[in-house]
């Protein structure tokens, strides 16, 4: 029981480091998303607090029970003790939510026998009410959530509704791979295609969501023959789950069209959330985890790839179930991945399936090619992106909910992306570039959002598998192969270091963001862009003051002198960050700036 209890002498420790939002419960409870800063981190590769779980209690080798900490693809040993034991490492960083990969247990390997590889990352759920043995516990958790809380530090559960893990094989197609089928080449009605014998009659299809319809679909064998092995005949929990006539069952998707929403990911069985006994489960799933642990808010993996309909019940559901718990700002977010910048396609999914707010992949997108992951790009992107707020569900006000992030475990790394775009850059222009990133994303609209690893240096050779370093000293070859910026550290040594210049470039803009409301909370007015690497700046406004502060970048290599509009009113300046602010206008509305090359400035107007 002592561990569910933080010690005075830790809260004292989280206080005498000026701890963001450091406080008692209710005041953790008051805050909007746009107040907090968001930590990401995939618990297997962040600490190893308890070197017992490693093999998550299973025997065999690495292909029964998935760890091998020299292999990319496998489990490595972090765990939810590691990472509640450095919450004072995440704390002074300044981040005040921590949204935690998914901890629900995985089937332990999987994929063809050339491409096996381990549910370290979370995302092939069995069980969705117990937390992985890898990862420890349920009580592991509780206690993480518990002292967090605090704290004053929120906790947020990645979640996934899309799919669970690949168990239900089919009868036909696997020469093929499981080829997506159709729904018109084989309809509902027909077993096996248009030319098969009749099955589920009365089913008017899947638009009608009543449960009379539904309950009339009793054969899965529309488009394949869907098979469960025998040893996994009972593995999934809750135990509807094991049923395949709450799957799609349509083969593999391609991503376009129809696929995007019925197809299995590479196998993992696809669930048919249109289904109102799939709707209800997830309901009941997920809201159990808020009743039993009181935790913040949902990440809500593979959004993009379930019905909206789905989503205007599940949304509903959940922050109801959280206000009754006493969690007036429970924060949802859904992941609508893009490579491209698209905000209409972020939009739509804040209006047709009424999320409150979807990752900013176009923020992504605009910075990293402003601070050069697009050579030679320029800032006209960046600037467009606060006249796309409009296109949100509660326009420029809704945008303000978006969590915003410059790199992930799917996408890659920023400085991954700098280098394609500046080849030739030395390690000590990266490091400016990406310094410069980060006071972007601390400083311009959103809920920012730190990939665990970056205020380290890692850098990554791509998405996915090589963007998922260890935190803790690392065996894995791939993962370390490459110099880290700015430290001479060896990249096979523990990454905990308080003193590396990205740390505290962080944890700086991040107290400024939390102590300055028109940074966490004001309207953004853009002041200057180009189309060429120089000049970028916007005015954010107090929402109760309306007073301005202006942030500026340079994202060139050369130093910028230019005047910038400014309000009329905005008589004197003072320096909050950077390199520096003019004590006053050079004349009524017009501030001249010299900004170093790859500089910024952070300048309050004064009453």
């Amino acid at each position: 029981m002592n561990r569910l209890i933080p010690s005075l002498a830790a809260l004292a420790l989280a206080l005498s480091h000026g701890s963001a939002f450091a406080g008692p419960a209710e005041d953790m409870r008051a805050r909007t998303p746009e107040q907090e800063v968001i930590y990401f981190v995939l618990p297997d590769r962040f600490e190893n607090g308890d070197p017992s779980n490693d093999r998550g209690g299973l025997s065999g080798g690495k292909l029964d029970h998935g760890f091998d900490p020299a292999d990319k693809a496998f489990y490595h040993g972090g765990d939810l003790k590691g990472l509640t034991n450095r919450l004072d490492y995440i704390q002074n960083l300044g981040a005040t939510a921590i949204w935690v990969g998914p901890i629900f247990k995985n089937k332990p390997v999987q994929g063809p026998d050339d491409q096996k590889s381990a549910g370290y990352h979370g995302y092939w759920i069995t069980d969705f009410t117990q937390v992985d043995p890898h990862f420890g516990t349920n009580d592991d958790f509780k206690a993480l959530v518990d002292a967090a809380h605090a704290r004053g530090m929120k906790v947020y559960m990645d979640i996934i509704a899309n799919h669970t893990a690949d168990v239900i094989q089919f009868k036909e197609g696997i020469a093929e791979g499981y080829p997506y089928r159709s729904k018109a080449d084989y309809p509902f009605s027909r077993r096996g295609g248009l030319k098969g014998p009749a099955i589920n009659a009365g089913f008017a299809g899947d638009a009608d969501p009543s449960t009379g319809n539904w309950a009339k679909l009793t054969d899965p064998s529309f488009a394949y023959t869907p098979i469960v092995p025998r040893a996994e005949k009972n593995v999934k929990v809750p135990a509807w789950l094991n049923d395949p006539v709450w799957y799609h069952n349509r083969g593999n998707t391609h991503w376009k069209g129809e696929s995007a929403q019925y197809g299995d990911f590479v196998g993992l069985d696809d669930l048919a959330t249109e289904n109102p006994r799939v709707i209800a489960g997830m309901i009941d799933i997920y809201g159990d985890w808020i009743d039993r642990f009181g935790i913040d808010g949902f990440r809500i993996d593979t959004a993009r790839h379930v019905n909206p309909e789905f989503w205007r019940q599940f949304v509903p559901a959940m922050l109801e179930r959280a206000k009754a718990k006493g969690i007036p700002n429970f924060h949802i977010f859904g992941e609508v991945a893009t490579g491209d910048y698209d905000p209409a396609l972020l939009a739509s999914w804040t209006r047709d399936a009424d999320l409150p707010a979807v990752l900013d992949f176009a923020f992504m997108r605009a910075v990293n090619d402003a601070v050069g992951g697009a050579k030679d790009g320029g800032t006209e992107t960046l600037a467009r992106l606060f006249t796309d707020d409009a296109l949100y569900a509660g326009g420029t006000k809704g945008a303000l909910q978006l969590p915003t992030f410059l790199g992930n475990h799917d996408a890659g790394r920023l400085p991954m992306f700098l280098k394609l775009g500046q080849p030739l850059a030395s390690n000590d222009e990266l490091l400016r570039r990406s310094m410069l990133g980060h006071a972007m994303l601390l400083t311009l609209r959103g809920v920012p959002t730190i990939y665990y690893g970056d205020e380290q240096g890692f850098v990554g050779h791509g998405g996915d598998q090589w963007a998922r370093q260890d935190m803790f000293a690392s065996q894995d070859p791939l993962l370390t192969d490459e110099p880290l910026l700015g430290t001479a550290r060896a990249p096979t040594a523990e990454h905990f270091d308080p003193a590396h210049p990205l740390y505290r470039h962080i944890a700086q803009l991040a107290r400024l963001r939390r102590d300055t409301p028109a940074l966490h909370a004001g309207s953004t007015k853009v002041r200057a862009s180009s189309e060429k690497p120089g000049l970028f700046a916007v005015s954010r406004f107090d929402p109760k003051t309306g007073r301005e502060v202006l942030v500026a970048f340079n994202t060139s290599t050369e130093e910028v002198r230019a005047n910038v509009v400014v309000e009329p009113g905005s008589a004197r300046f003072r320096s909050l960050a950077g390199s520096g602010c003019p004590a006053a206008p050079t004349a009524p509305g017009s501030l001249g700036l010299t900004l170093p090359p790859l500089g910024f400035t952070v300048c309050a107007a004064q009453p």
